[in-house]
């Protein structure tokens, strides 16, 4: 949405309906044959599919601007994964032939949506890379630098991430249990490189984390 003019913004808004979604909501099901595309206008999502033992592996994690079911828009097939909300969120429901129609008579909301495309093939394949060949503390070193970036603030010589994402969820989101993640967060802390606190955490250094996520020593093992 940031990337679009205001002719396509006012354009979009008039195609679809807000809807307010609580917290741990289903956005969107997984194998559901729906072709509704959701802009998310403020919160954040997840992107979620079941595992084996019943548990949930995220994905991804979708913030305000972004769109989330455009795959089912736009080929028409089962939804591919489930969306669930992390606290409240506000979105633009959209019809899906409404959509195509938007993308098909709007050449730049058409490019943003193939870049947004190609930017998630290019981490889907990352992700997959990162499963096999990343520790578990490598991941979510890469994770929490992801989150500082695009949604932490300075506060008191830190980056503080405000996100109600539970730990179990925290792990899911890096391909993990929940045991191992905290054992590797308590190493972050030890090491001084991270504080937690409720509904928070702050990254006292981010250069450390990125050095880790690229796997080169920093004093921390796992």
């Amino acid at each position: 949405m940031g990337g679009l003019g205001p002719g396509d913004r006012e354009a979009l808004a008039g195609l679809g309906t807000r809807h307010e979604y609580p917290p741990d909501d289903t956005v969107l099901a997984e194998g559901d044959r729906t072709t509704f595309a959701v802009i998310l206008l403020s919160g954040w999502c997840t992107v979620w599919t079941p595992t084996e033992r019943g548990g949930r592996l995220i994905l991804a994690l979708r913030r305000a601007g972004e769109v989330v079911g455009d795959m089912a828009a736009l080929d028409g097939r089962p939804r591919s994964a489930s969306v669930s909300t992390l606290g409240p969120v506000t979105g633009l429901v959209v019809p899906g032939e409404r959509f195509r129609r938007f993308l098909a008579a709007r050449p730049r909301a058409n490019a943003l949506m193939t870049i947004q495309l190609s930017e998630r093939l290019r981490s889907a394949d990352h992700e997959r890379r990162a499963l096999a060949s990343m520790t578990v503390l490598q991941r979510l070193a890469e994770r929490l630098v992801e989150l500082a970036d695009h949604t932490g603030r300075p506060e008191n010589e830190a980056v503080t991430i405000r996100l109600p994402l539970a730990q179990h969820e925290l792990a899911a989101s890096v391909g993990s249990t929940r045991e191992a993640v905290a054992k590797a967060l308590r190493l972050l802390r030890e090491q001084g490189l991270v504080r937690t606190g409720p509904g928070t955490l702050a990254v006292a250094d981010l250069d450390p984390l990125r050095l880790l996520a690229a796997g080169q020593p920093h004093g921390t093992q796992t």
